[in-house]
């Protein structure tokens, strides 16, 4: 093989990584946006809802019988999923008791219109999923075990004209389309649904929605509660890959909200290439830094992004007056 044929394979293999990888991050920073961009909140404990929808998923595996009904091929995928409604209710019952105390209409009057509350009762829910998980499994390192994630897929796309080798993880693979999956399924339920459009109006004047008979602490409730859940996903989507402990979710939450101003604060669309652009950067720059610095590269895209684009790549221009 020449040095061109392995520089064309090397590239070709990172663009493939990067883009399965990418689409999992972009599942997580929607979930983000699903919080971010219609509440306006600043969640610290995203991660950790993240971490513990890898260990929801990791017990609906091992634990409720998935492996053995569905196999270890397909069983995590659908442990992944089947976890998800319960994520969704561990979100609401956030929302409930403690996130609508310093949000909307509670949060009239607050210093800062309660986003200082905000950020400390969400680091504070952030510290005690760390710990308490860390007290009821561990802090010993676990995955979801799956034969897919040793096995790949090869393709030879030139033939013999140029013998190069593509890999195609099917562990990630799978994550991708499931991840995609769940990507356009939340989109036409905000595009094409009356639920989408409350929450979109919730999002875009409040006020206005409140006097249209739209409930907006509801919607902000069920946007909390599929934040959460698409979230949750994503993590269990990322744990057939990667081992997670239960202080996993600081280092994703900075993937997550990089990945979300990126894309354009309120754009569920823009969260997912933001998410996209991160992988796809984790992995590239790999040909020029070693491995511990890919994060670098993430922030120096974002900073320049910031400079040159402060909306976001697909975020609106909002001109003042």
């Amino acid at each position: 093989m020449t040095d061109f044929q392995f520089f064309v394979e090397n590239i070709l293999q990172l663009l493939i990584t990067g883009v399965s990888l990418g689409a999992i991050y972009g599942l997580m920073c929607v979930g983000l946006a699903m919080i971010f961009g219609i509440m306006r909140v600043i969640n610290f404990a995203q991660g950790d809802f993240m971490m513990v929808g890898m260990y929801a998923a990791y017990f609906v595996f091992t634990a409720l019988g998935f492996q053995a009904f569905f196999g270890s091929g397909l069983g995590p995928y659908v442990a992944v999923l089947a976890a998800a409604p319960a994520m969704y209710a561990f979100g609401w019952l956030i929302h409930r008791l403690l996130i609508r105390r310093v949000t909307g209409h509670q949060s009239t009057g607050m210093e800062g219109e309660g986003h200082y509350a905000q950020l400390i009762l969400t680091l504070g829910i952030a510290l005690i999923l760390q710990n308490g998980a860390m007290i009821l499994v561990g802090a010993d390192l676990v995955s979801i075990r799956t034969p897919l994630s040793s096995e790949a897929w090869v393709l030879e796309p030139f033939g013999e004209s140029m013998p190069i080798m593509l890999f195609f993880n099917k562990s990630r693979i799978f994550a991708m389309l499931v991840s995609t999956a769940v990507i356009i399924a939340l989109w036409l339920l905000i595009q094409r649904t009356f639920l989408g459009k409350s929450l979109r109006a919730a999002a875009d004047n409040a006020e206005a929605a409140t006097y249209m008979g739209i409930d907006v602490d509801r919607s902000h409730r069920v946007a909390f509660a599929i934040g959460t859940a698409v979230t949750a996903i994503a993590g269990g989507l990322l744990a057939t890959s990667y081992p997670f402990s239960p202080f996993v979710g600081l280092e994703y939450v900075i993937i997550m909200y990089a990945g979300v101003v990126l894309g354009g604060i309120g754009s569920i669309i823009g969260a997912f290439w933001g998410g996209m652009i991160i992988g796809l950067v984790q992995q590239f720059s790999t040909l020029v830094l070693p491995t511990q610095l890919q994060n670098a590269t993430i922030f120096v895209c974002f900073l320049l992004v910031v400079m040159l684009r402060p909306q976001g790549l697909f975020g609106r221009n909002v001109e003042r007056t």
